[in-house]
């Protein structure tokens, strides 16, 4: 499991469409099997509590990277942006 808590998200970019995160080695960017947390369900919370959004919160995966690498990881907060960034 990793050392990886919700209260450390490191976001890098965020609009309307767009948010960009920084995602640390050891961490899930999508759940899995072994139930640990994930980048994706942390990043939907972060969205829900800083709008307030009631109800699911969509967040589209435009790329993954493997639980051992760092890196910065791109979720679009739309489909609209979603459908535009798979295309490209």
């Amino acid at each position: 499991m990793s050392e990886f808590a919700p209260d450390r998200l490191q976001v890098l970019y965020e609009d309307n469409h767009l948010i960009a995160v920084h995602k640390p080695a050891g961490v899930l960017v999508q759940g899995d099997r072994s139930g640990d947390p994930s980048l994706m369900d942390t990043i939907k919370e972060h969205i829900k509590k800083k709008y307030g959004k009631p109800g699911k919160v969509f967040l589209g995966l435009v790329h993954r990277l493997d639980r051992p690498v760092s890196g910065v990881v791109l979720f679009a907060r739309t489909s609209k942006a979603a459908a535009r960034l798979s295309e490209q």
